[in-house]
């Protein structure tokens, strides 16, 4: 088979496409033959070698694939060999075939396609954590969303508007404002303002109101961070789920205990490895969702594996709008 293949963390330069072996499922896995994988922000992290979960040299980057069950191992009961499925690993997904164990394999509605699996999808389950498990958001709440233009930001505006939220989403661009609005944003704000600091608190405040913000998801960081803390309401939620931006802010603990609020860390794929069951409930809701009509990934841009340059680069240079997918067949 084709793969993606790390020998030595470092830029995008040391990722080469190789023929390797194909891999052989062992208990409890399975085999996909893959056809579409996704390009999420920590792949590069990965490649770099500056994630916080590092697979043995060398290897092959990928986190969320959707393709064909090839075969299974002993002991698989989920899948069968035929079965479309979307597919989620720590790594492996930039290859023609990967093992994945049976619990993170999710039979896809039959009207989906493989660009729209791939492309859901850890950012989609992050997105459903980061509102329902962590945000506890209740009916009727206020939801803001940074860097509400990427893969995570596209799907949690789309999961918030599911619930019946009200959505405030940030963004850095014209490009990005039409996109969030086109998908069921209420209210744009933009962080390519001069004093972001103040500017972030007065555009939000005309949107819904000095009250603020009950839940804010944020996988962006640096000031973009900084300027959402100001505009929390009372008993608000934060919740953590990146780092784009590079820095990784800090808070005082005051500002905490004055306004009650709750800053609460997301990492979704420990709820993948910890708790299969619920994982697997909510992948089925989102899987409704789709054939609903009431969520769609914006794919971006699909190019063919021997282009995963052209791809990686379009989320490294931070142009992606929605999400970029590499088909792999």
């Amino acid at each position: 088979m084709k793969a993606l293949i790390v020998h030595q963390h470092g830029p995008l330069d040391n990722l080469k496409l190789e023929d390797t072996a194909d891999p052989q499922p062992g208990p409890g896995q399975v085999l996909v033959d893959v056809h579409a994988a996704s390009v999420n922000f920590p792949d590069l992290l990965v490649i770099g070698g500056t994630y916080q979960i590092l697979p043995p040299l060398p290897f092959s980057p990928g986190k969320d694939m959707a393709g064909v069950v090839a075969a299974v191992g002993t002991g698989v009961t989920a899948v069968k060999p035929g079965d479309r499925v979307a597919a989620q690993n720590e790594y492996g997904a930039y290859a023609q075939k990967c093992v994945v164990p049976q619990h993170n394999c999710y039979v896809m509605p039959a009207n989906m396609s493989f660009d729209d699996a791939a492309a859901m999808g850890i950012a989609y389950p992050t997105a459903h954590f980061a509102l329902l498990e962590r945000g506890r958001y209740q009916p009727g709440e206020t939801v803001l969303i940074n860097g509400a233009a990427g893969g995570v930001g596209i799907a949690t505006i789309q999961v918030a508007k599911a619930l019946g939220a009200t959505v405030v989403a940030s963004v850095s661009s014209e490009e990005k404002a039409a996109l969030a609005k086109a998908n069921g944003a209420d209210h744009v704000i933009r962080t390519d303002v001069p004093n972001l600091r103040d500017a972030f608190r007065d555009q939000v405040y005309a949107a819904v109101g000095k009250r603020g913000i009950d839940i804010i998801v944020d996988p962006v960081g640096g000031d973009v961070f900084d300027a959402s803390l100001r505009v929390i309401a009372w008993s608000g939620r934060i919740i953590v789920v990146g780092f784009a931006e590079g820095r990784i802010p800090e808070v005082k603990a005051g500002h905490l205990l004055v306004k009650n609020i709750s800053l609460i860390g997301l990492q979704y794929s420990a709820y993948r490895d910890r708790q299969q069951e619920k994982v697997q409930r909510v992948q089925r809701e989102l899987f409704d969702w789709y054939v609903q009509g009431k969520i769609k990934p914006h794919v971006m841009g699909a190019w063919p594996l021997e282009q995963y340059r052209e791809a990686l680069a379009t989320v490294r240079d931070r142009k992606v709008v929605g999400k970029v997918v590499i088909r792999t067949r």
